[in-house]
């Protein structure tokens, strides 16, 4: 079209926008104008066939998700029906049979899957309580729990899909309570795992009347406050104190004892002594060497004793006259 005439004297200053080349510029396009027509709504058939397939596809993902359902791994699911069901026979509410992993089939509207997750879960529960003796104890429980799977219909219906929630806490701290409240602070400390098992029994019991399953139940934390603390080391002072006067009281006991041998040997030697005398002064004379021997010696280590007079006094009258002795003689 460029090479026209026509057009080249169309578009120039003067005539531009005349009668006349309104009506040849058209004709000097010729084929070409009528192509890209042709391409154009070739094009705008294309894009609305397209959005008819994408509106299409939507159409029928959206259909079929409101037709199916899935049930991951570790879960299970019952069905609510909202109306009875003409084409099985069930009724309206929750139904008993219990649903397993995999995908499955539902009526739109009609039906709503109802999913438990039947995986065994770890909880801590803390709680204070007070013991026997009126100490106040903080206890955390650690328990791992599920449902049964069985008794799904049955949970929802009367407890719902946060049934743990609704149920552990309570019937967890009721039980500590219960339990500990039959112990002293200082035997939960030495029969911890009494205590322990005693507490996984009734909690156990306590949970099936639920239909929860309770895996394990252990108790991982137990403090006592300050003043039980204050308490302990004031009891550990007093028995050690308790402990030293009962080690007076038996030493004096054996010192008193000791006392009382002592004094029946010493009657009983006076006894002897004085059945003796009365056989003659034998053991009066027995008695005096025997000291005048433990005298000599002792006398007899000192260096300035050389000589030791006898008991006549140098020779003179007495009975007992006798000659001297000469102690620690040296050369």
């Amino acid at each position: 079209p460029l090479e026209n005439p026509d057009f080249s004297r169309c578009f120039g200053r003067a005539s531009f926008g005349s009668e006349d080349c309104a009506r040849k510029v058209p004709r000097a396009f010729g084929n070409s104008t009528e192509q890209l027509v042709r391409m154009q709504s070739a094009a705008e058939t294309a894009l609305s066939r397209l959005a008819m397939a994408g509106f299409g596809i939507s159409v029928g993902t959206v259909a079929l998700n409101s037709v199916i359902f899935d049930v991951d791994g570790g879960k299970r699911a019952i069905m609510f029906n909202r109306f009875p069901n003409p084409f099985t026979g069930e009724g309206s509410g929750i139904q008993r049979a219990v649903i397993k992993e995999g995908t499955h089939f539902k009526f739109p509207y009609f039906q709503d899957p109802k999913i438990f997750d039947v995986r065994t879960r770890p909880r801590a529960i803390p709680t204070v309580t007070g013991t026997r003796d009126l100490q106040m104890v903080n206890i955390t429980l650690r328990l791992l729990s599920r449902p049964d799977v069985e008794k799904l219909p049955t949970i929802y219906q009367q407890l719902g899909l946060d049934y743990d929630e609704r149920i552990l806490p309570s019937i967890a701290n009721e039980v500590l309570k219960s339990v500990v409240a039959q112990y002293d602070a200082e035997e939960l400390l030495k029969k911890r795992e009494i205590v322990s098992q005693e507490v996984k029994e009734q909690l156990t019991a306590r949970a099936n009347d639920f239909h929860i399953q309770l895996e394990d139940i252990s108790i991982t934390h137990l403090t006592f406050g300050k003043e039980f603390a204050s308490a302990i080391e004031k009891k550990q002072v007093a028995q050690q104190e308790a402990e030293r006067q009962r080690f007076v009281v038996a030493r004096a006991e054996q010192e008193r004892k000791a006392n009382v041998i002592r004094a029946e040997g010493e009657a009983d030697a006076a006894k002897k002594i004085s059945e003796a005398l009365k056989f003659g002064p034998a053991l009066v004379e027995l008695r005096r060497l025997e000291a005048a021997r433990d005298i000599a010696a002792l006398l007899a280590k000192s260096k300035n004793v050389v000589f030791l007079p006898s008991n006549g006094g140098g020779g003179q009258g007495g009975g007992g006259g006798g000659g001297g002795m000469l102690l620690n003689i040296r050369d």
